[in-house]
């Protein structure tokens, strides 16, 4: 009987008679990416004076990709012990965890001694705040707000809510003075809900380069005290920004010290070049040894069900660079250097715009940001004029990737920017 059926609801005049429809039909075309859109555009242009001042990452002065010498030791280190691929556990490598949390908090508040941190290893930083959003809906036993710098990096604000956090904007950059307003960041933390969450770069902001000094940090601090909110800080950027790492974990340190209970989201793709290895942490003050274990216990629950564990060759490459002390000097050498690049090819554009083009403007917040990007102030027509006219390629707000400026082009940047700003 049933074969009958079928023959009858197979003949092909009844099935040429149904339009076929997609189970997708109804997907609408998302937006493209921003940085991504950037670089296409880049790739199909032809002069050869382009620039691609988009995508942050790390370019040598001949603007090339650029491996680090210790990654490259570390990981014959690695080869030569002849390492498994078995799978990690679910919080990851114990080695990269341990020395992870290390280089992140220091001795602050004997939080790594104490064992009260608890920590696990994550993709990358942009995984290390997914799970700390998670976490955060999950367990944070107030409302679940969280409040971003405007502006902040674009990755923010779709993480958290997709989690189910409610986000909003406080106060950071001063488009008058292409710097921090203090003081409407200081007026929007105390003007919060209580117990809000606080987003906060602990150095390197992206996309301004705009970083509080050590009193406002101070401010800062005492402000989120005042108002029992909760800090979450993300720290991409640690010793990229000032060539110190222990000069970048300046905000983080103190809070800890501070008596704040702080998540931290930690990434290795900048400061050891490891972008397509997505090695980063995500880790959470305790108020004890018992409740570290409890909360890690939750982090493995939020973790399984994600992504099950973690992949362990950038863990290991960065466990080993930590772990033997010279190659951690030489590390610890060679993030200086690629932020000394960083800063001055930031001195040579700034040169350039004020002494060999006269620039009537100021140009004073090239140098007095910090890190892997530049708030130029260029407004979005100014930003399409020098697309046009000087196939230099940024994104719409003006935020250029110091990284892509060499010695052989910073000249050419600056009579661009000069042109397209001097009306």
């Amino acid at each position: 009987m049933l074969s009958m059926i079928s023959r009858v609801y197979l003949k092909p005049s009844t099935m040429a008679s149904r339009a076929f429809v997609s189970t997708w039909s109804s997907v609408p075309q998302g937006p493209p990416d921003a940085i991504l859109g950037v670089t296409e555009a880049y790739k199909k242009d032809t002069d050869p004076n382009k620039m691609n001042l988009g995508v942050g990452a790390y370019r040598d002065d001949g603007g090339k990709p650029y491996v680090l010498s210790s990654v490259k030791k570390a990981e014959k280190i690695m080869m030569d012990k002849n390492m498994d691929k078995e799978y990690a556990g679910i919080t990851g490598v114990p080695a990269f965890t341990k020395a992870a949390g290390e280089l992140a908090f220091g001795d602050a508040g004997n939080i790594i001694a104490d064992n009260k941190l608890a920590i696990t290893q994550s993709i990358s930083g942009t995984g290390a705040l997914r799970i700390g959003a998670a976490f955060i809906s999950k367990w944070y036993p107030h409302t679940k707000n969280v409040v971003v710098p405007n502006p902040t990096w674009g990755n923010h604000i779709p993480i958290m809510q997709h989690a189910g956090l409610s986000v909003e904007k406080y106060t950071y950059f001063d488009k008058q003075t292409n710097g921090l307003n203090i003081n409407g960041m200081l007026e929007d933390l105390h003007k919060a809900p209580k117990n809000t969450v606080v987003l906060l770069h602990a150095c390197a902001h992206n996309p301004t380069g705009v970083d509080p000094t050590k009193e406002q940090w101070d401010q800062i601090s005492k402000v989120i005290k005042e108002r029992d909110h909760f800090t979450f800080f993300d720290m991409a950027y640690q010793g990229f920004a000032s060539g110190d790492c222990t000069r970048d974990a300046y905000a983080l340190r103190k809070f800890v010290n501070d008596g704040h209970q702080v998540v931290l989201s930690q990434s290795f793709a900048k400061n050891m070049g490891l972008y397509g290895e997505r090695v980063g942490s995500f880790s959470i003050v305790c108020a004890d040894p018992e409740e570290r274990a409890r909360v890690e216990s939750q982090l493995k629950i939020v973790v399984r069900p994600m992504y099950s564990n973690p992949p362990i060759h950038g863990a290991h490459i960065v466990s080993t660079v930590l772990n033997t002390p010279e190659l951690k000097k030489e590390w610890l050498g060679e993030v200086k250097f690629m932020a000394d690049r960083i800063i001055d090819m930031r001195h040579q554009l700034r040169n350039h715009l004020e002494n060999t083009f006269h620039s009537k403007k100021k140009w004073n917040h090239i140098t007095d940001q910090i890190g892997m990007f530049c708030f130029s102030g260029m407004t979005p027509e100014q930003v399409n004029k020098i697309r046009s006219d000087w196939h230099v390629y940024l994104t719409q707000d003006g935020r250029i990737s110091m990284a892509g400026i060499t010695t052989g082009n910073v000249k050419y940047l600056a009579e661009a920017i000069y042109n397209v700003t001097k009306d």
